[in-house]
């Protein structure tokens, strides 16, 4: 990304200036779009003097993805219109050379896909605590366990029965060990319902679980685990068979995934969070004003904050809302 000074534009209609411009423009080097960025300075009186001038420069940055007619044309072919067509309805996108629907569709893929990690993690940890509480009352073979197998529901017809899926893993598997990970995760999800409360859950919940609340009772925590459970399985499930999820609130999903962990080991989660880049993918979705494609990145906020920072005089202790001026400009707010 390049910056470069440039004279004030006339003001606009009414003798203000406008507070930034957009404008899609083809870039020959590339076979993309660019877009390009007119911005204003405001005046601010926030941190120190007023600043009478404003001054204006232009930032090009190339898009994700090539937004070419034919390369739009040819992604709807081959993922099918049916399948674009949920984003071209979110976007309002018009015509075959509006890039905004596969901007959302690659940014929905990337955030799927960064979302795995954390999904992964939550449902290793609360497979094991589930096994570790069933370890204590059934025993190390508790797959095998008919007291246990015949506590389980098993409802007739096409529904999800808990009791044919534990015997059908555990008859093609050895160990315990290896029939835990062959489970769905709806049989781990089932463990937290009340059928258990009594067998498993009055004497174990708080031990597999040491972080959790202690105003919460136990049917209230166990409870609020199979609920958060549940909102996790729809998102899993929607990933996995590569579903939009950008309608979904996805701060609130991955919180959940985070609480669920935590409870186990605070620890564990903090870890988890560390090693994960879905918590800064989400609240950078494609935002569009105008009608055009706005995404501005991390560095292209950070230089412009510099620049505001330095036009107006290197202010000390300032950054902090340079930066959210920045972002206001570019885009990030409205």
């Amino acid at each position: 990304m390049t910056g470069k000074p440039k004279a004030d534009p006339p003001a606009a209609k009414g003798g203000r200036s406008p507070f930034f411009l957009l404008k899609m423009q083809k870039s020959p080097p590339y076979s993309g779009l660019f877009l390009s960025i007119l911005c204003l300075r405001p005046q601010v009186e926030a941190c120190g003097p007023r600043i009478p001038a404003a001054r204006t420069f232009i930032v090009d940055f190339p898009l994700k993805m090539s937004t070419t007619k034919a390369v739009l044309n040819a992604v709807k072919a081959s993922l099918s219109p049916a399948r674009i067509g949920t984003y071209e309805t979110a976007t309002g996108a018009l015509g075959d050379e509006d890039p905004r629907a596969l901007a959302l569709y690659a940014w929905n893929a990337e955030v799927s896909a960064a979302l795995l990690a954390p999904l992964h993690i939550c449902e290793v940890v609360m497979r094991n605590a589930a096994a570790e509480a069933l370890e204590a009352v059934y025993g190390p073979r508790w797959p095998w366990e008919a007291t246990f197998i015949l506590s389980l529901p098993n409802p007739s017809g096409n529904q999800y029965s808990s009791r044919r899926d534990l015997m059908g893993v555990a008859a093609r598997q050895p160990s315990t060990g290896k029939v835990i990970p062959e489970l769905k995760f709806v049989f781990w999800q089932e463990m937290f319902t009340h059928r258990h409360d009594v067998r498993l859950w009055d004497a174990h919940l708080r031990r597999v679980f040491p972080c959790h609340n202690p105003a919460d009772t136990v049917v209230s925590l166990r409870r609020a685990i199979y609920q958060d459970l549940e909102a996790i399985r729809r998102l899993r499930n929607r990933i996995a068979h590569h579903e939009p999820i950008f309608t979904r609130n996805l701060k609130e999903d991955f919180e959940r995934i985070v609480k669920l962990v935590e409870q186990k080991s605070a620890l564990v989660a903090s870890w988890m969070v560390a090693n994960q880049t879905a918590s800064h993918l989400i609240p950078q979705p494609p935002v569009f004003r105008g009608g055009k494609l706005w995404m501005p990145a991390h560095e292209e906020v950070a230089q412009l904050a510099y620049r505001l920072w330095y036009d107006g005089g290197k202010r000390i202790g300032c950054s902090e809302q340079d930066w959210v001026s920045a972002e206001r400009l570019m885009g990030r707010f409205d």
